[in-house]
């Protein structure tokens, strides 16, 4: 009698992830982790806040992100991972499209009244004071927004530079970098600063008849722990640029902040304008320098109202300091009555 036949042994079932080879998991889990963190950052810029640490961090190099984005897609691919391939398209196209500058762009309606060179730079801790006044002899701005400047760094602009040439100044004095000062050739009038950790004074400028507000920029930094306070600042100098939109105001100085964070952007939104986007230059960065360009970020900036053209702006190496300080010439306008 002959013995039935024995049937075949079922093959075991091998899902697709075990069936790839061992550097396309890899390739593929890479791609996964890095679109994940990308799209957390990228999450939080489409729904218009800066989040908890680390997003506002990682938000002040947005455009950068375009790296691990790339690397992602090039993985995907290695990996054969199709979701992560139209994941990674859909997250660079989402950066791409956020790169673009933000806030308004119009010419100023009246005649032009005056021109005024503006120099903002944050001289860290002070030790930037001597290129500073390097800057100024060359330059020759009108008014100076020094941010960390204490009261050696204050001592030293007075003791280098003619009164006759900078006649007006407002200060916050403080050591380290609690203190800031306005140094003007234009006629000031005292204000009340912003109220800030850091030193934030405040001034009106006469020029030629028109009071024009200035105004320090210098809040904490989005350090870990310190993000809140970071935001009530910003959103402190956001109440001033809206407290008087009739009035011509420049807020410059270090905001700690970019085009990429919800909390610049409210204070845009008020109406002021970005003088390095008005003069093409809204990506160029003005920290770290210890980075070569074009990597860093822009976190140093001169806003105005619309009384204002802006062009010729210019990220100036002053040495010492981790900081490039930005000059920018504007032009004013008289509105018409």
């Amino acid at each position: 009698m002959t013995a039935p036949p024995t049937p075949p042994e079922a093959e075991p079932d091998v899902s697709v992830d075990e069936r790839r080879p061992q550097s396309h998991r890899v390739a593929a889990w890479t791609a996964g982790l890095l679109l994940t963190a990308v799209s957390a950052v990228l999450g939080c810029r489409i729904a218009d806040t800066d989040g908890v640490t680390p997003v506002p961090q990682a938000l002040a190099f947005l455009p950068w992100l375009l790296v691990p984005g790339v690397a992602a897609l090039l993985l995907a691919a290695l990996g054969r991972f199709r979701v992560g391939l139209v994941w990674a398209v859909a997250v660079l196209g989402g950066l791409a499209w956020f790169i673009e500058p933000y806030g308004k762009v119009s010419d100023p309606e009246g005649p032009p009244v005056a021109e005024i060179r503006v120099l903002a730079s944050n001289v860290e801790f002070g030790h930037g004071a001597p290129g500073l006044i390097k800057s100024i002899r060359e330059r020759k701005p009108d008014l100076v927004f020094a941010s960390e400047c204490d009261g050696a760094c204050a001592a030293k602009l007075r003791a280098e530079l003619p009164h006759s040439a900078y006649p007006y100044r407002h200060a916050v004095s403080g050591n380290g970098a609690d203190g800031s000062l306005i140094l003007s050739n234009l006629p000031l009038k005292p204000a009340d600063g912003v109220r800030g950790t850091l030193g934030m004074p405040g001034a009106t400028a006469d020029v030629k008849g028109i009071p024009v507000r200035l105004q320090l920029a210098h809040p904490m930094p989005p350090t870990p722990g310190d993000v809140d306070l970071w935001r009530t600042e910003l959103g402190r100098l956001r109440d001033y640029a809206a407290a008087n939109t009739d009035q011509p105001t420049i807020l410059a100085g270090d905001f700690n902040a970019t085009q990429d964070h919800a909390a610049f952007r409210r204070i845009l939104d008020t109406g002021l304008r970005d003088g390095a986007r008005l003069a093409g230059s809204s990506r160029t960065p003005s920290w770290p320098t210890s980075l070569p360009r074009p990597f860093g970020t822009q976190i140093d900036h001169v806003l105005s109202t619309d009384d204002f053209a802006a062009h010729n702006a210019r990220f100036l190496e002053i040495g010492n300091t981790d900081h490039r300080a930005l000059l920018v010439d504007l032009t004013l306008h008289r509105k018409p009555e």
